[in-house]
């Protein structure tokens, strides 16, 4: 019999979670998982998922509006919030009960409670059991930052903004990064009066300096109203319960709800890692080496609590690579290099590879860009001014394509495929020959001269 009572147990049942365990069963160990929330994690529950289904959602404001161009007559449109909200949870309840299911199909218990660590090879459950394992994956993510300021009780996070009761008609976001703009886009689309306010002077800063210009310009004649190196320092709560926000030196702005998107920091407060001789970073995340292996030999920890990188995908990868590593007789590490990501702003920009900036800090002035700024043609027909643009970084010492970076309509679809060709080292030349595919915005990536 063995000396413990799993093979690999595994707190945390997010996407990386979820991953590691399934592998980890399928090489024949013996896994369990605990999870005091939901099963699915962030990305499922609280994050991409359904954030991405209240973009197509709020993207039908602007499409009824476009129909009358294509010959549609449909009348008065109305929207109703509480519709698209429990459509949204119903399908995150759909896919948490799949990736309960994988669990259950590869034989992985499940613990619906906190699990901390008690020692190398010990967790304790929330409801004061000890188990034992082999090793121990830590997958417990990040959690919403909340400034500290007078009355930051009155706001919400990205993980209470699905809940909502109502749609609000004035929505204040602190915050510019990917998660701020894409709230910002979608309460903009359904109707509100939105405004963000950022400590810094600058959007979306991993971002290609080109791409966040256009995107700022677009928001803008949207109707965002941005206001720079302000974070918020007061929100009062009115007799109505309605807000008024104190950001900077600008006058109080009214508003229904006060989103905080200022990041996300490693889930790891109260997890005993002192227990088995972990020392967490300055911002909470769990050291690890390429293996994701701690400083402790029998615990690993994947995902956002590492804060590499901070994208599902990623998680996925590493969890996946842990389990090999562990039980599949497979010792492996993960590429973090070329990294496709994008916004789902409106409109939404993708980016892989090397920015103009970062290339020329690596490169000097041995680079070349290439450029195509572009009307869309379906923004040509129903009368809107919104521009695509689409950006190489070349080096121009080899000609291999360094970064592909782009704004406009199905920037990410079309990006997924030229991050395989930046992966690949392919060159420009390589884009020059390729037959361009006609009519499409993707052809303008082959069409750069």
């Amino acid at each position: 019999m063995s000396e413990f009572d799993f093979d690999l147990f595994v707190i945390g049942a997010g996407s990386g979670g979820v991953r590691a365990s399934r592998v980890a069963a399928s090489h024949g160990a013996k896994v369990a998982v605990a999870e005091e929330h939901r099963i699915g994690g962030t990305c499922v529950i609280r994050g991409c998922v359904p954030k991405k289904l209240l973009v197509y959602g709020s993207h039908f404001a602007e499409e009824l509006q476009d129909a009358e161009r294509y010959g549609w007559s449909l009348g008065t449109p109305k929207f109703d919030w509480p519709t698209l909200r429990d459509t949204v949870l119903r399908d995150v309840e759909r896919i948490e009960a799949a990736y309960t299911a994988t669990l259950d199909t590869n034989k992985v218990e499940h613990f619906h409670e906190r699990a901390t660590i008690a020692g190398p090879n010990t967790v304790r459950l929330a409801s004061g059991r000890e188990i034992t394992a082999r090793y121990i994956l830590v997958a417990v993510g990040a959690w919403p930052v909340v400034p500290e300021f007078e009355g930051s009780e009155h706001c919400i996070t990205s993980n209470e903004v699905f809940h909502l009761p109502e749609l609000p008609r004035r929505v204040v976001i602190q915050g510019a990064g990917y998660i701020a703009l894409e709230f910002a886009g979608i309460f903009n689309a359904l109707g509100c009066q939105v405004t963000v306010v950022n400590r810094s002077d600058a959007i979306l800063r991993s971002y290609d300096e080109a791409l966040r210009d256009r995107l700022l310009q677009i928001t803008m004649t949207r109707g965002i109203e941005y206001k720079f190196n302000c974070p918020i320092t007061k929100v009062d709560k009115q007799a109505d319960g309605t807000l008024l926000v104190t950001a900077g030196k600008h006058d109080p702005i009214p508003a229904d709800i006060v989103l905080l998107a200022t990041g996300r920091r490693p889930k790891t407060d109260g997890l005993g890692l002192e227990n088995a001789g972990i020392a967490p970073g300055d911002k909470g995340e769990i050291p690890v080496d390429e293996f994701s292996k701690t400083s402790c030999d029998s615990i690993y920890a994947v995902g956002d609590v590492t804060d590499r990188v901070q994208l599902t995908p990623i998680a996925i990868r590493e969890g996946h690579a842990v389990a090999d590593s562990l039980f599949g007789g497979n010792p492996r590490t993960i590429a973090y290099d070329c990294i496709p990501s994008a916004v789902f702003s409106q409109p939404p920009l993708a980016a892989v590879g090397l920015t103009e900036r970062e290339a020329r800090n690596a490169y000097g002035n041995n680079i070349r860009i290439y450029s195509s700024d572009f009307r869309p043609m379906k923004n040509i027909f129903a009368g809107r001014n919104e521009r695509g643009l689409y950006k190489l970084v070349v080096d121009a010492g080899t000609d291999r394509v360094l970064g592909v970076h782009m704004i406009g309509p199905d920037s990410p679809e079309i990006l997924q495929t030229a991050a395989i060709a930046v992966r690949a080292g392919l060159t420009k030349a390589d884009f020059d020959a390729t037959v361009a595919l006609h009519p499409s915005m993707a052809e303008e990536l082959v069409l750069m001269r």
